[in-house]
């Protein structure tokens, strides 16, 4: 939670601040003046609690990002009636507050009301108002409120449900829908890391059976395709029947940007191929790791043809494949291209980048599809996978980026560019023999920098010059451009304020 007594105490703090988070500030002078909770603050409730959370200021006026401070008489008389109504189950669907959120302080002399909203979580979301989803749940975008559509808070819902979004039986589906070739290529992959498994000598639909992909309601005693199954093993033509929005995208981009040739190799289904889950892994790997080299190892007298680069790349597209929800706008897209990869699937994170990123937690959207892919020893077990991406990748000091976001659609986006391109401006990246990219000291000075702030986010120019070894003048040099390309940020004051490093 973010301590506003250490970090807001002028309308200078208060700026920096606005940089940082979702800030919203209200007057709340209510009709005699002393302070009052403005109608027009529920609305904001819900659209922070329903992103990615963010603070309220009331008795303070904002406009055009000029602060000024009113300050509230009355300050313990707007705290009952916020709490009041946030027990109101007829007001608020959710009450995400406690005393440690809403805290007064001093701002220019005057006292005003802090509220930290932090964000719900996917068991509480929708936030919502008046006793009904629909029509009174809003979203934070572009620091504005505004009210979800039906389909949104319909999605929400069901994020809130389905603990895995994969295990639906699909009605009136059949083995006839499947790429048969996709199946017994993956039963291939199968008996080659586990040889003397039993389900390799079942026969198709027994197979399905156990791996998930063909399921029964003991309910309803309903057999089918599970939507795994299709998506995994399906044939494009039949996927879109029962997830109409489903779209995979591989894009090679040029290193010139004001290129005519918009991609130099894309992989969509076109129907030159299945278009399923399992056949666009086996084709994109390929190229995705297709210009990494690799050293010359032995583990007994087998070589060794892999390294903590290829197994980031792995991890990141069977990451997004096993995260997309299939049901969203975003389409799946990966794009290679000369500074690094991008990996985006539709749907936000169900755990925060940050918690994600440090491992120990999971909430896999598709978990049919998650073991099907650990079934042949590809992806990490739960709260394990981002953790690994980002050991492989940082280990020479490449820059990892994971964020999610609302427009124009929910998506999830993990970036993964080479630490060359991040203070030199380059558009291509050399690998040397162990898998790792070559480059001027000053690439990997900003993976040491980004490093060292993680360990110390109070660290000092000083001090990262002296761990590091460099000049404090080479340091300052790094922090803008770190700061300038979003890796970092600064929260409050140069003395007493403290470093974030974008997640």
């Amino acid at each position: 939670m973010i301590d506003f007594h250490a970090e807001l105490h002028t309308l200078v703090d208060l700026a920096q601040m606005a940089e940082s988070v979702s800030l919203e500030c209200k007057l709340a002078q209510g009709q005699d003046g002393k302070g009052e909770l403005p109608k027009d603050f529920w609305p904001t409730y819900s659209a922070m609690a329903n992103t990615h959370g963010g603070l309220v200021l009331l008795g303070v006026r904002e406009k055009n990002r000029q602060f000024t401070v009113a300050g509230i008489a009355n300050v313990e008389k707007v705290r009952a009636d916020l709490f009041n109504n946030l027990n109101n189950r007829g007001k608020v669907s959710a009450n995400l507050l406690t005393d440690q959120d809403v805290t007064a302080l001093t701002l220019e002399g005057k006292t005003v009301l802090a509220i930290h909203i932090p964000p719900a979580t996917r068991k509480q979301k929708p936030v919502y108002l008046n006793g009904n989803p629909l029509g009174n749940t809003y979203r934070r975008l572009h620091e504005g409120d505004r009210n979800c559509d039906e389909e949104t808070v319909k999605r929400m819902l069901a994020e809130q449900l389905d603990e895995s979004r994969d295990t639906r039986i699909l009605d009136r589906f059949s083995l006839a829908d499947l790429d048969l070739d996709s199946l017994h290529a993956y039963r291939n992959a199968f008996a080659v890391q586990r040889t003397d498994h039993p389900w390799i000598a079942v026969d198709d639909k027994t197979f399905l059976q156990r791996i998930g992909g063909w399921g029964t309601d003991r309910s309803t005693s309903q057999q089918g395709l599970t939507l795994a199954g299709l998506l995994m093993f399906g044939q494009s033509t039949f996927i879109t029947e029962a997830a109409p929005l489903y779209f995979l995208d591989y894009q090679e981009l040029p290193a010139d940007t004001t290129s005519q040739t918009r991609w130099l190799d894309r992989v969509v289904p076109d129907g030159s191929w299945s278009g399923n889950l399992y056949d666009f892994y086996r084709k994109v790997i390929r190229k995705l790791t297709a210009d990494l080299k690799i050293p010359f190892m032995l583990k007994g007298d087998t070589r060794i043809d892999d390294t903590y680069l290829h197994q980031a790349l792995r991890e990141a597209l069977v990451n997004t494949l096993i995260h997309a929800d299939y049901s969203d706008r975003a389409s799946v897209l990966v794009i290679k291209q000369p500074s690094g990869f991008v990996f985006r699937n539709p749907g936000i994170m169900r755990v925060p980048a940050e918690i994600a990123l440090h491992g120990g937690a999971s909430d896999c959207r598709n978990r049919t599809l998650h073991q099907m892919f650990l079934l042949i020893n590809l992806g990490e077990r739960a709260g394990s996978g981002l953790p690994k991406i980002r050991a492989g990748w940082e280990a020479d000091g490449h820059v990892l980026h994971l964020s999610d976001s609302f427009e124009p659609f929910d998506q999830t986006r993990l970036e993964m560019r080479w630490a060359a391109d991040l203070s030199q401006g380059i558009t291509a990246a050399k690998v040397d023999d162990q898998g790792k990219t070559s480059g001027k000291t000053s690439g990997k000075t900003s993976g040491k920098i980004l490093a060292r702030i993680r360990e110390n986010s109070a660290i000092t120019i000083p001090e990262l010059a002296l761990s590091i070894g460099l000049t404090e003048r080479t340091i300052e040099r790094n922090l803008k451009k770190l700061q300038e390309d979003h890796l970092l940020s600064r929260i409050g004051p140069a003395k007493g304020g403290h470093w974030k490093v974008s997640t």
